[in-house]
């Protein structure tokens, strides 16, 4: 019998466009949790939901009640909700932790959690689990790093528990507790290329007032660039993946480290392809990008957000639209591939600032771009500055905070013309020297896609 159950609630096949897309990656901190427990010398079963169903899910529960431990992300709320209530209802005692929860712990106890777990979660899940063990779960005043509820109703929050500073101490997530291999074998079918992810740190530093940091602060910890590469090297060995995902907020932060790393990974003849996440400030030398590409990067993502300057500055991004554009052309120049993600609808954008944006990817033209449009996260400085402004849903268990609306808003309509107008211009902009009558076409779907975004400028959230 396992002495906690981890999950996380998500269904692959329930989520229309990521089962289109089909790049899954498995629950990296469930996996983190299991590896310490069973370290602490507890038996933890992780109950990796991402392949399976809700009926699976059910019948695991029926096999028993015991301490179930979920984690909680933006998407999965009304998900997780249902498996708190169904757990509940068969007397299994219910943890909850990750930035949702975190910035809505009041909500998680009303819906079905006894305790939400704060920031890190490892060393204070070790401690609740000791404690729920010799008490019932309505005495834990002395597990620093979780709220819960007294048997009086009380809403009580512990103090916090500071993170660990050595993350070499933390054992290896524990990737045999789950299917991998099906995984990397399902990125191999849809692409070509099996993958496995990995960590090489935890947190940023940042201070982009839009950006959640729930679970780890503003901390920005790393690991030692022997670890990390031993931990690739057990990944090369057992997984054989065609590539590996660092899934770090911001991997080339410490330059540093990266070059320290990158001779660690030449030291042991390991060039795995790999693809990342990074700011193009932090980018600005043309030492970190053939860095990058010597390790093998084939694609590097940049959040751009914007190609306004104010709208930046507004954000408190950090970096200009001059850095993106020339970090965008010096990875290009050493063979690394760029994806690139805009935002729409910060708040005090007009239509300048899409101009400008939509200039901002002519010129910078990365391989790849994504838009979305801006929603304010509980905990965020953007929610705080929108604070008036927002018709929160009454239906919080079904809903997430994407569904805020924000009052005096353009409609999804205006920002769906911001769309084609970006695409049809930037698609303009590639044609005109090998097709001149294509991209004089695309210039006229530009063109319309601008008339209909004006048209549509009156429509705003109410």
């Amino acid at each position: 019998m396992a002495d906690v159950v981890l999950t996380h609630g998500y269904f692959l096949w329930e989520d229309a466009n990521e089962a289109e897309i089909m790049k899954p990656y498995p629950p990296l901190g469930l996996l983190y949790l299991s590896a310490h427990l069973r370290r602490e010398g507890f038996e933890p079963e992780v109950l990796d939901t991402t392949f399976s169903d809700r009926e699976a899910v059910l019948a695991r529960l029926d096999a028993g009640p015991g301490v179930l431990g979920i984690y909680t992300n933006l998407m999965t709320r009304s998900n997780v909700v249902w498996l708190m209530g169904e757990a509940r209802r068969r007397g299994w005692t219910v943890v909850v932790g990750g930035p949702e929860s975190a910035n809505y712990p009041e909500q998680y106890l009303r819906n079905g959690a006894h305790v939400v777990v704060l920031g890190e979660g490892e060393d204070t899940l070790a401690e609740l689990l000791h404690a729920l063990e010799v008490r019932p779960p309505d005495d834990l005043a002395a597990v620093a790093g979780i709220v819960w509820r007294t048997a009086r109703g009380a809403t009580v929050t512990n103090p916090t528990r500071p993170p660990r500073r050595d993350l070499d101490s933390f054992p290896w997530p524990d990737r045999e507790a789950i299917d991998i291999d099906r995984y990397v074998e399902v990125w191999r079918t849809h692409h070509g290329m099996g993958s496995v992810n990995l960590i090489t740190a935890r947190g940023c530093p940042y201070r982009c007032n839009w950006c959640s940091h729930a679970t780890f602060g503003r901390t920005h910890r790393r690991r030692s660039p022997a670890d990390c590469a031993d931990e690739v090297a057990h990944i090369v060995a057992r997984y054989a993946p065609d590539q590996v995902w660092y899934a770090d907020d911001v991997f080339t932060i410490s330059h540093k480290w990266l070059y320290d790393y990158a001779a660690e990974l030449q030291q042991r003849g390991l060039r795995v392809p790999f693809e990342t996440i990074s700011r193009a400030d932090r980018m600005a030398d043309e030492r970190v990008l053939e860095t990058l590409a010597a390790m093998g990067c084939y694609r590097i993502w940049i959040g751009s957000e914007s190609g306004s300057q104010r709208i930046l500055d507004a954000m408190q991004r950090g970096v200009t639209v001059e850095q993106v554009q020339w970090a965008t052309k010096a990875a290009k120049r050493h063979g690394i591939e760029v994806g690139m993600f805009l935002m729409w609808g910060y708040e005090g954008e007009e239509v300048s600032d899409i101009e400008a944006t939509i200039e901002h990817v002519k010129a910078s033209d990365p391989d790849v771009f994504f838009t979305t449009v801006s929603y304010p996260i509980k905990g965020t400085g953007y929610y705080d500055k929108l604070a008036d402004k927002l018709a929160v849903t009454s239906d919080w268990a079904s809903s997430t905070d994407r569904d805020i609306k924000v009052r005096g808003r353009h409609s999804s309509r205006y920002y769906r013309h911001a769309d084609e107008w970006l695409h049809a211009e930037v698609d303009a902009h590639r044609l005109q020297q090998q097709d001149p009558v294509a991209s004089a076409a695309r210039r006229a779907d530009a063109k319309a896609a601008r008339a209909a975004l004006l048209a549509a400028a009156d429509e705003v959230e109410a």
